[in-house]
Protein backbone atom coordinates (compact mmCIF):
# COMPACT_ATOMS: atom_id res chain seq x y z
CA UNK A 1 0.00 0.00 0.00
CA UNK A 2 1.47 3.17 -1.40
CA UNK A 3 0.95 6.15 1.34
CA UNK A 4 0.41 9.85 -0.09
CA UNK A 5 3.17 11.46 2.01
CA UNK A 6 2.35 14.89 1.00
CA UNK A 7 -1.33 14.97 1.90
CA UNK A 8 -2.93 15.84 5.15
CA UNK A 9 -5.44 13.87 6.88
CA UNK A 10 -8.69 15.48 6.76
CA UNK A 11 -9.63 13.57 10.02
CA UNK A 12 -10.07 16.12 13.13
CA UNK A 13 -10.15 15.12 16.50
CA UNK A 14 -13.04 17.10 19.14
CA UNK A 15 -10.50 16.78 21.78
CA UNK A 16 -7.30 17.73 22.82
CA UNK A 17 -4.82 14.39 23.65
CA UNK A 18 -2.47 16.97 25.18
CA UNK A 19 -4.46 18.00 28.01
CA UNK A 20 -4.79 17.07 31.12
CA UNK A 21 -8.11 15.45 32.34
CA UNK A 22 -10.69 12.78 31.19
CA UNK A 23 -11.96 13.94 27.77
CA UNK A 24 -14.40 11.97 25.67
CA UNK A 25 -15.54 13.00 22.48
CA UNK A 26 -15.11 12.01 18.49
CA UNK A 27 -12.67 11.87 15.75
CA UNK A 28 -14.19 13.82 13.32
CA UNK A 29 -14.02 11.81 9.42
CA UNK A 30 -15.33 13.97 6.48
CA UNK A 31 -17.84 12.35 4.40
CA UNK A 32 -20.02 13.74 1.86
CA UNK A 33 -23.07 11.40 0.77
CA UNK A 34 -26.70 12.45 -0.64
CA UNK A 35 -28.32 11.86 3.17
CA UNK A 36 -25.35 14.56 4.30
CA UNK A 37 -23.65 16.87 1.88
CA UNK A 38 -21.41 18.31 4.92
CA UNK A 39 -21.67 15.26 7.28
CA UNK A 40 -18.75 13.28 9.28
CA UNK A 41 -18.39 9.89 10.69
CA UNK A 42 -18.09 9.94 14.29
CA UNK A 43 -15.47 7.68 15.59
CA UNK A 44 -15.28 7.67 19.59
CA UNK A 45 -12.54 8.44 21.31
CA UNK A 46 -11.22 9.09 25.39
CA UNK A 47 -8.08 10.48 27.15
CA UNK A 48 -7.61 10.06 30.23
CA UNK A 49 -4.63 11.78 31.46
CA UNK A 50 -2.22 13.17 34.25
CA UNK A 51 1.19 14.54 33.81
CA UNK A 52 4.14 13.02 32.34
CA UNK A 53 4.29 9.01 31.80
CA UNK A 54 3.69 5.77 30.10
CA UNK A 55 1.65 6.01 26.78
CA UNK A 56 -0.63 4.08 26.09
CA UNK A 57 -3.52 3.33 22.95
CA UNK A 58 -6.25 0.55 23.63
CA UNK A 59 -8.69 0.08 20.67
CA UNK A 60 -11.72 -2.32 20.16
CA UNK A 61 -13.44 -2.46 16.82
CA UNK A 62 -10.57 -2.48 14.81
CA UNK A 63 -13.02 -5.46 13.56
CA UNK A 64 -16.31 -4.63 13.67
CA UNK A 65 -18.30 -7.55 14.47
CA UNK A 66 -15.84 -8.45 17.46
CA UNK A 67 -17.44 -6.93 21.00
CA UNK A 68 -15.56 -8.03 23.50
CA UNK A 69 -13.29 -5.87 22.99
CA UNK A 70 -16.20 -3.03 22.23
CA UNK A 71 -17.82 -3.65 25.84
CA UNK A 72 -14.24 -3.71 27.86
CA UNK A 73 -12.98 -0.23 26.33
CA UNK A 74 -16.32 1.29 27.02
CA UNK A 75 -15.59 0.24 30.87
CA UNK A 76 -12.83 1.63 31.61
CA UNK A 77 -13.74 5.02 29.80
CA UNK A 78 -15.66 4.78 32.81
CA UNK A 79 -14.24 3.91 35.65
CA UNK A 80 -10.43 5.48 35.35
CA UNK A 81 -10.52 8.60 36.34
CA UNK A 82 -7.53 10.72 35.64
CA UNK A 83 -6.37 10.87 40.03
CA UNK A 84 -5.85 7.17 38.75
CA UNK A 85 -3.12 7.72 36.23
CA UNK A 86 0.06 8.70 35.87
CA UNK A 87 0.69 9.37 32.48
CA UNK A 88 -1.94 9.10 29.17
CA UNK A 89 -4.56 6.34 28.25
CA UNK A 90 -5.75 6.93 24.98
CA UNK A 91 -8.89 4.99 23.91
CA UNK A 92 -11.10 4.35 21.06
CA UNK A 93 -13.69 1.36 21.48
CA UNK A 94 -14.70 1.41 17.88
CA UNK A 95 -11.82 1.97 15.65
CA UNK A 96 -13.22 1.39 12.47
CA UNK A 97 -16.60 2.96 13.12
CA UNK A 98 -18.54 1.95 9.81
CA UNK A 99 -17.82 -1.61 10.13
CA UNK A 100 -18.52 -1.25 14.18
CA UNK A 101 -21.89 0.40 13.63
CA UNK A 102 -22.44 -1.74 11.34
CA UNK A 103 -21.65 -5.04 12.94
CA UNK A 104 -19.20 -6.65 10.33
CA UNK A 105 -15.80 -6.96 10.08
CA UNK A 106 -15.01 -4.85 7.42
CA UNK A 107 -16.69 -1.35 6.59
CA UNK A 108 -19.91 -1.24 4.68
CA UNK A 109 -18.76 1.86 3.03
CA UNK A 110 -15.41 0.78 1.40
CA UNK A 111 -15.53 -2.89 1.93
CA UNK A 112 -12.04 -1.72 4.38
CA UNK A 113 -10.98 -3.97 6.47
CA UNK A 114 -8.70 -2.07 8.75
CA UNK A 115 -6.49 -4.68 10.45
CA UNK A 116 -4.94 -5.28 6.60
CA UNK A 117 -4.85 -1.31 6.11
CA UNK A 118 -1.66 0.04 7.85
CA UNK A 119 -0.18 2.23 7.63
CA UNK A 120 -3.19 3.70 5.88
CA UNK A 121 -3.76 6.93 3.50
CA UNK A 122 -4.51 10.56 4.71
CA UNK A 123 -6.18 10.74 0.83
CA UNK A 124 -7.40 7.26 0.50
CA UNK A 125 -10.73 5.52 1.69
CA UNK A 126 -12.41 6.01 4.96
CA UNK A 127 -10.53 2.84 5.83
CA UNK A 128 -7.41 3.97 4.87
CA UNK A 129 -7.46 7.05 6.44
CA UNK A 130 -8.52 5.74 9.68
CA UNK A 131 -5.75 3.76 9.02
CA UNK A 132 -3.46 6.66 8.90
CA UNK A 133 -4.58 8.46 11.76
CA UNK A 134 -4.10 6.05 14.13
CA UNK A 135 -0.68 4.97 13.30
CA UNK A 136 0.44 8.74 12.81
CA UNK A 137 -1.98 10.77 15.07
CA UNK A 138 -1.78 8.08 17.53
CA UNK A 139 0.11 5.32 17.83
CA UNK A 140 3.58 8.30 16.76
CA UNK A 141 2.35 9.52 20.81
CA UNK A 142 1.97 6.07 22.31
CA UNK A 143 4.50 3.76 24.14
CA UNK A 144 2.59 0.37 23.97
CA UNK A 145 -1.05 -0.67 21.96
CA UNK A 146 -3.49 -2.86 23.21
CA UNK A 147 -5.74 -3.88 20.75
CA UNK A 148 -8.72 -6.20 21.69
CA UNK A 149 -10.01 -8.58 19.24
CA UNK A 150 -11.81 -11.97 18.85
CA UNK A 151 -12.72 -14.33 16.16
CA UNK A 152 -16.03 -12.28 15.51
CA UNK A 153 -19.00 -13.39 13.71
CA UNK A 154 -17.03 -16.46 11.20
CA UNK A 155 -14.71 -17.86 14.53
CA UNK A 156 -13.87 -18.98 17.87
CA UNK A 157 -11.29 -19.01 19.74
CA UNK A 158 -10.49 -21.35 22.89
CA UNK A 159 -10.29 -19.24 25.60
CA UNK A 160 -8.45 -15.63 26.03
CA UNK A 161 -5.26 -15.31 24.15
CA UNK A 162 -2.62 -12.99 23.34
CA UNK A 163 -0.74 -12.29 20.16
CA UNK A 164 2.27 -10.28 19.85
CA UNK A 165 5.11 -10.29 16.82
CA UNK A 166 8.37 -11.96 17.22
CA UNK A 167 11.02 -10.24 18.99
CA UNK A 168 14.00 -9.01 16.83
CA UNK A 169 16.72 -8.90 19.88
CA UNK A 170 17.06 -10.38 23.31
CA UNK A 171 16.08 -7.08 24.99
CA UNK A 172 12.99 -6.91 23.23
CA UNK A 173 12.55 -10.54 23.69
CA UNK A 174 12.62 -9.77 27.39
CA UNK A 175 10.49 -6.66 27.57
CA UNK A 176 7.27 -8.45 25.38
CA UNK A 177 7.62 -11.53 27.60
CA UNK A 178 7.17 -9.57 30.91
CA UNK A 179 4.34 -7.73 29.68
CA UNK A 180 2.78 -10.64 28.10
CA UNK A 181 2.95 -12.12 31.62
CA UNK A 182 2.03 -9.17 32.76
CA UNK A 183 -1.47 -9.47 30.95
CA UNK A 184 -1.41 -13.16 32.45
CA UNK A 185 -4.09 -14.51 29.68
CA UNK A 186 -3.52 -17.92 29.46
CA UNK A 187 -1.99 -18.50 25.68
CA UNK A 188 0.39 -15.73 23.82
CA UNK A 189 1.30 -16.77 20.17
CA UNK A 190 4.39 -15.47 18.56
CA UNK A 191 4.06 -14.36 14.74
CA UNK A 192 5.79 -13.12 11.98
CA UNK A 193 5.62 -9.54 11.31
CA UNK A 194 2.99 -8.50 8.86
CA UNK A 195 3.31 -4.52 7.48
CA UNK A 196 -0.34 -4.14 7.31
CA UNK A 197 -1.56 -5.24 10.91
CA UNK A 198 -1.85 -3.25 14.03
CA UNK A 199 1.00 -4.59 15.75
CA UNK A 200 3.40 -3.85 12.81
CA UNK A 201 2.23 -0.19 12.42
CA UNK A 202 2.92 0.04 16.42
CA UNK A 203 5.97 -1.43 15.77
CA UNK A 204 6.94 1.40 13.37
CA UNK A 205 6.40 4.15 15.45
CA UNK A 206 8.23 2.71 18.32
CA UNK A 207 5.56 1.12 20.47
CA UNK A 208 5.22 -2.49 21.78
CA UNK A 209 1.83 -4.35 21.17
CA UNK A 210 -0.48 -6.64 22.31
CA UNK A 211 -3.36 -7.96 20.33
CA UNK A 212 -6.22 -10.31 21.94
CA UNK A 213 -8.08 -13.05 20.68
CA UNK A 214 -11.29 -13.24 23.43
CA UNK A 215 -13.22 -15.85 22.26
CA UNK A 216 -15.75 -14.58 19.14
CA UNK A 217 -18.90 -15.83 17.45
CA UNK A 218 -20.38 -13.18 17.94
CA UNK A 219 -20.55 -13.42 21.22
CA UNK A 220 -19.70 -11.79 24.65
CA UNK A 221 -18.65 -14.15 27.23
CA UNK A 222 -18.77 -13.06 30.93
CA UNK A 223 -15.77 -15.47 31.77
CA UNK A 224 -13.55 -13.92 29.24
CA UNK A 225 -14.34 -10.50 29.62
CA UNK A 226 -13.60 -11.12 33.01
CA UNK A 227 -9.92 -12.17 32.81
CA UNK A 228 -9.38 -9.61 30.13
CA UNK A 229 -10.42 -6.85 32.26
CA UNK A 230 -8.06 -8.27 35.00
CA UNK A 231 -5.34 -8.44 32.77
CA UNK A 232 -5.33 -5.00 31.18
CA UNK A 233 -5.46 -3.62 34.58
CA UNK A 234 -2.88 -5.68 35.58
CA UNK A 235 -0.77 -4.72 32.54
CA UNK A 236 -1.83 -0.94 33.16
CA UNK A 237 -0.21 -1.22 36.75
CA UNK A 238 2.79 -3.17 35.54
CA UNK A 239 3.51 -0.43 33.52
CA UNK A 240 2.96 2.17 36.07
CA UNK A 241 0.35 3.91 34.00
CA UNK A 242 -2.75 3.04 36.64
CA UNK A 243 -2.38 3.37 40.56
CA UNK A 244 -5.17 2.61 43.56
CA UNK A 245 -7.34 -0.07 43.97
CA UNK A 246 -8.28 -0.60 40.52
CA UNK A 247 -4.95 -2.79 39.66
CA UNK A 248 -5.38 -6.07 40.82
CA UNK A 249 -3.42 -8.44 42.81
CA UNK A 250 -1.81 -10.43 40.49
CA UNK A 251 -2.68 -11.05 36.31
CA UNK A 252 -5.32 -14.04 35.46
CA UNK A 253 -3.14 -16.61 35.68
CA UNK A 254 0.55 -18.11 34.02
CA UNK A 255 0.99 -17.71 30.19
CA UNK A 256 1.77 -20.71 28.02
CA UNK A 257 4.10 -19.59 25.34
CA UNK A 258 2.98 -20.69 21.54
CA UNK A 259 3.83 -20.26 18.29
CA UNK A 260 1.77 -20.87 14.72
CA UNK A 261 3.70 -22.13 11.64
CA UNK A 262 2.25 -21.50 8.80
CA UNK A 263 0.34 -23.34 6.40
CA UNK A 264 0.03 -26.27 8.43
CA UNK A 265 -1.25 -24.89 10.86
CA UNK A 266 -4.56 -24.00 9.26
CA UNK A 267 -7.07 -26.04 7.88
CA UNK A 268 -9.81 -24.50 5.14
CA UNK A 269 -12.34 -25.93 3.13
CA UNK A 270 -12.22 -26.63 -0.68
CA UNK A 271 -15.93 -27.23 -1.42
CA UNK A 272 -19.15 -25.83 -0.81
CA UNK A 273 -21.26 -27.35 1.52
CA UNK A 274 -21.64 -28.28 4.93
CA UNK A 275 -18.70 -28.80 7.40
CA UNK A 276 -19.41 -31.59 10.43
CA UNK A 277 -16.44 -30.89 13.20
CA UNK A 278 -14.52 -34.56 14.18
CA UNK A 279 -12.63 -32.72 17.21
CA UNK A 280 -12.84 -30.76 19.62
CA UNK A 281 -11.28 -26.95 20.87
CA UNK A 282 -8.01 -27.29 22.78
CA UNK A 283 -7.36 -30.82 21.12
CA UNK A 284 -4.32 -31.91 20.38
CA UNK A 285 -3.80 -33.55 17.04
CA UNK A 286 -1.42 -34.91 14.35
CA UNK A 287 -0.21 -34.38 11.39
CA UNK A 288 -2.88 -36.59 9.30
CA UNK A 289 -5.29 -36.98 11.68
CA UNK A 290 -9.14 -36.27 10.37
CA UNK A 291 -10.60 -32.82 11.27
CA UNK A 292 -13.30 -32.64 9.54
CA UNK A 293 -15.91 -33.48 7.37
CA UNK A 294 -18.12 -31.59 4.00
CA UNK A 295 -21.63 -32.88 3.81
CA UNK A 296 -23.22 -32.10 0.33
CA UNK A 297 -27.15 -31.85 1.25
CA UNK A 298 -28.08 -31.17 -2.18
CA UNK A 299 -26.45 -34.13 -3.93
CA UNK A 300 -27.28 -36.82 -1.25
CA UNK A 301 -25.70 -39.70 -2.80
CA UNK A 302 -22.58 -37.99 -2.91
CA UNK A 303 -20.00 -39.05 -0.16
CA UNK A 304 -18.83 -36.08 2.11
CA UNK A 305 -15.03 -35.53 2.03
CA UNK A 306 -12.49 -35.20 5.11
CA UNK A 307 -10.56 -33.16 6.04
CA UNK A 308 -7.04 -33.39 7.35
CA UNK A 309 -4.62 -31.96 9.65
CA UNK A 310 -0.82 -30.89 8.28
CA UNK A 311 0.41 -30.67 10.98
CA UNK A 312 0.38 -31.47 14.53
CA UNK A 313 -0.65 -29.07 17.31
CA UNK A 314 -3.46 -27.82 19.81
CA UNK A 315 -6.60 -26.63 18.34
CA UNK A 316 -7.05 -23.00 19.09
CA UNK A 317 -9.51 -22.13 16.78
CA UNK A 318 -12.72 -23.09 14.85
CA UNK A 319 -15.02 -22.11 12.45
CA UNK A 320 -18.46 -21.20 13.91
CA UNK A 321 -20.83 -21.39 10.90
CA UNK A 322 -21.48 -24.66 9.55
CA UNK A 323 -22.08 -23.56 5.56
CA UNK A 324 -18.40 -23.30 3.87
CA UNK A 325 -17.15 -22.39 1.00
CA UNK A 326 -13.19 -22.43 -1.05
CA UNK A 327 -11.21 -20.94 1.06
CA UNK A 328 -13.13 -20.31 4.48
CA UNK A 329 -11.15 -21.18 7.50
CA UNK A 330 -11.90 -24.34 9.36
CA UNK A 331 -9.24 -24.79 11.84
CA UNK A 332 -6.26 -22.66 13.33
CA UNK A 333 -3.71 -24.65 15.31
CA UNK A 334 -0.61 -23.75 17.67
CA UNK A 335 2.30 -25.60 19.39
CA UNK A 336 3.84 -24.70 22.62
CA UNK A 337 7.02 -23.16 21.84
CA UNK A 338 10.04 -25.63 22.29
CA UNK A 339 7.73 -28.52 21.52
Amino acid sequence: MTRDTQAVNPIRSEIDLDADGKQTGYLRLPHSVHRSAYGWIPIPIASIRNGDGPVMLVMAGNHGDEYEGQVLVSQLIREIEPQMLRGQLILLPMANFPAAEAGLRTSPLDGGNLNRTFPGNPAGSPTEMIADYIEHALLSRADYLIDLHSGGSSLLYHGANMLAIEPRDADEDARLRALLAAFGLPKAFLHPENPVHSATAARRQGALSILTELGGGGTVQAKLLSEARQGLLHVLGFIGLLRGELVPDSAPGQTRFMHVSGSRHYVYAYERGLYEPLVEMGEHVVAGQAAARIHFPETPLREPVTLHFAGAGEVVCKRVPAMVQRGDCIYHLAEAVGE
